[in-house]
């Protein structure tokens, strides 16, 4: 099964609530209106700061703001700044890992497609259409997931 990590689950979570309010937020406040400990939530922003998908304020009025909109923010992007690349198995490209049969393997490259597909659908949904998730499946337009041209 594949699953993402709770730092990537609690990440969407944090940034949706960013947007909510113009302006710079606080971890601990973020943490009171989200239920996420604040420890958690203080990783996750220093995290997502290191992404370049939120701005970190120093100060007596310091906290963190969106540096994009939701709509300008692909799922793909959150899980690539908490987990690191998209890489279904060791042997795809981007891997942070080596697969140790990599030189013998029948299976060699035969994933990329597959992981480029993914990748491709989750940089086509944005976290503008997770938060409107809760609208009618009937009024919404589905995001447009194009696969590679098989060969």
């Amino acid at each position: 099964m594949l699953r993402l990590s709770k730092l990537t689950d609690y990440a969407v979570v944090v940034l949706v609530r960013l947007s909510r309010e113009a302006g710079v937020q606080t971890s601990p406040g973020i943490a009171a209106s989200t239920g996420i400990p604040e420890p958690t939530v203080a990783k996750v922003l220093k995290t997502l700061a290191a992404g370049g998908l939120v701005a970190s304020q120093r100060g007596a009025r310091g906290g963190y703001r969106l540096m994009r909109s939701l709509a300008e923010i692909p799922v793909a992007d959150v899980i690539a700044a908490v987990d690191g690349p998209i890489a279904l198995t060791a042997c795809v490209d981007g891997s942070a890992t080596e697969c140790e049969s990599q030189g013998v393997c029948p299976m060699r490259g035969r994933w990329d497609p597959v992981n480029e597909a993914i990748q491709q659908a989750l940089v086509n949904i944005t976290l503008a259409d997770m938060q409107e998730a809760s609208i009618p499946r009937a009024f919404r337009v589905p995001p447009r997931i194009s696969l590679p041209a098989a060969e």
